[in-house]
């Protein structure tokens, strides 16, 4: 419904963060993209959208940046798909946007560690900057505000119980529920 795309679209550019939960089958994967589609103006697939997906064995250094084997049989520091989506948007004024599907699969304040507090929107300038975990010499990051990022939640999951309030206060939540109207019957 309309009425309903509107309201989620103004708390979304509120928050800058959305995440859309429902049972299976309700259109939440599709719906994210659609409006990250709608935000960047344009329907292609290009390097503005990013997919992709948590699940229990996803780290912070998976997400975010961590060392890595590298070809030469040293560790490497490598940036994960935030940290290029972060890049990326530093260096545009277009906006860019992040697709978490099952975001609850994983553990969200593990995975996002200090960029949970970054993800704020009131938080996204160069003066509220933070080191990070694995940084580089003389490194400070921050999330611009041209980054969104929005995250799909399958309510019927157990892993519910690891989204806990820091994370949840971060995020517009918006609830779908199925839609079975007459062209569904028919």
């Amino acid at each position: 419904e309309i009425e309903k795309l509107e309201k989620i679209m103004r708390r979304f550019k509120e928050k800058k963060n959305l995440i859309l939960q429902g049972p299976p089958g309700t259109g939440k994967t599709w719906l994210a993209k659609r409006i990250g589609k709608a935000l960047i103006g344009r329907d292609v697939n290009n390097t503005q959208i990013r997919s992709v997906q948590f699940h229990p064995n996803l780290s912070y250094e998976d997400f975010v940046r961590g060392y890595r084997p590298s070809e030469n049989e040293k560790l490497e520091l490598v940036d994960g798909p935030f940290m290029q989506a972060i890049e990326a948007a530093k260096k545009s004024v277009q906006p860019y946007v992040v697709v978490i599907e099952e975001i609850n699969r994983g553990n969200p304040a593990q995975i996002f560690g200090e960029m949970l507090t970054l993800l704020e929107a009131d938080k996204r300038n160069a003066d509220e900057s933070l080191e990070l975990t694995y940084h580089r010499a003389n490194e400070r990051i921050f999330i611009p505000s041209n980054l969104f990022v929005i995250g799909t939640m399958n309510i019927a999951d157990r892993s519910l119980a690891l989204v806990d309030l820091a994370f949840r206060r971060r995020f517009a939540f918006e609830s779908l529920k199925p839609s079975l109207n007459d062209k569904w019957e028919n």
